[in-house]
């Protein structure tokens, strides 16, 4: 892989103005790339506010029998897609531009709009409330339990904003700020109205993942994940949060290929508090000990900030009378998880840049 020019000017009118128009620019990329390519789109169910059908698009790029495998996975929280449209239309320029190649024994995989029906939307979540980065569960068994969600549900729903403020303060000085982050997003079963909600089956981009993995034998190859998200943590820093145990061998490649800007929630390191059915416990099932998953999360504005805009899209989204107002609300969810500054969306596509080489380097290594 050459990455010399990688680096070069940056563009911020690769960032998209919605899910339809995000679609068609990553596809009319790919059909500008000179590289052996195989390009899947997944269907899912629904249509978007325009009435515009929805799909995830995956590519391959690169020898079918590669042995190592950069995954480049955007929208697994559909709203947060248009950052991760923005990055891999970014890279595809970078190929078809020559700032990078492929090595013959590396291949690229894009998975653009995991939820696609959330980006169309601007909602985290899929048109069933489900949160994918919730689903990664055994649903044959009796599925976990979050009992401070269900203790603070009635706060999370309150319509008067101080009041669930006050709520949610004397939660966290019962209990400590780490515990109320986890009870509002660490994952919950029971509430499809409800945030973080993780379901009840496997959702659309589970089962895409799932199919890839056995389409590309992903299982028999040395993986780098990258899964972008947005929304939390400093504002415009692009943190890599490892989600594999501490004393893991995962963990342990993450922290050789990024260094020490690695952190991990099960650590206390991370921005992020451990979480029930992350995408990444799939991923982790089918990696052997030179394999790595990692979330790049580009922070936005508070977590309170986080909570307070989420909650109230769920809150919206509960009456079936709220059309205007859901409108209304979708351009604050596209704020906060895609802010319309040039400067933040320059941070974004330079620190992709930069995880994106270190993905290459380390796995090719």
């Amino acid at each position: 892989m050459s990455l010399s020019n990688y680096g070069a000017e940056i563009d911020t009118g690769v960032f998209p103005a919605s899910y339809a128009l995000g679609r068609t620019q990553w596809l009319l990329e790919i059909a500008e790339l000179g590289y052996s390519s195989q390009h899947k789109a997944y269907a899912c169910a629904g249509l978007g506010p325009d009435g515009e059908v929805l799909a995830t698009d995956t590519l391959w790029l690169g020898a079918p029998e590669a042995d190592s495998v950069v995954v480049v996975l955007g929208g697994t929280h559909g709203v947060e897609g248009f950052a991760g449209s923005a990055v891999q239309i970014d890279l595809l320029q970078g190929l078809s531009k020559g700032r990078l190649s492929i090595l013959e024994d590396c291949a690229l995989l894009l998975v653009h709009a995991l939820t696609p029906w959330g980006y169309a939307w601007s909602r985290r979540c899929d048109g069933d409330g489900v949160d994918l980065n919730r689903n990664a569960v055994d649903f044959s068994r009796p599925l976990p339990t979050n009992p401070d969600y269900d203790c603070l549900r009635p706060a999370i729903f309150e319509a008067d904003v101080e009041q669930r403020r006050r709520a949610f303060a004397e939660f966290s000085q019962q209990h400590g700020r780490a515990a109320l982050e986890t009870a509002i997003s660490g994952g919950q079963y029971r509430d499809p109205d409800g945030p973080f909600y993780g379901g009840q089956a496997p959702a659309h981009g589970r089962l895409v993942c799932e199919d890839l993995i056995k389409q590309y034998a992903l299982h028999l190859r040395r993986l780098a994940v990258v899964d972008l998200h947005t929304g939390l943590g400093p504002y415009g820093y692009g943190e890599i949060i490892c989600d594999h145990a501490p004393d893991s061998a995962g963990a342990a490649v993450a922290q050789r290929w990024y260094g020490d800007s690695v952190t991990l929630p099960a650590a206390g390191t991370s921005s992020s508090v451990p979480k029930l059915g992350l995408l990444d416990y799939l991923w982790h099932g089918v990696m052997d000990s030179h394999s790595c998953y990692v979330t790049l999360e580009f922070g936005t504005y508070s977590t309170d900030q986080l909570f307070e805009t989420l909650l109230r899209d769920h809150q919206l989204w509960a009456h079936a009378d709220s059309g205007d107002s859901r409108f209304a609300h979708s351009l604050a969810m596209r704020h906060h998880f895609c802010p319309n500054d040039g400067a933040w969306q320059e941070m974004v596509l330079f620190r992709a840049r930069q995880v994106i080489r270190q993905a290459l380097q380390g796995v090719g290594s």
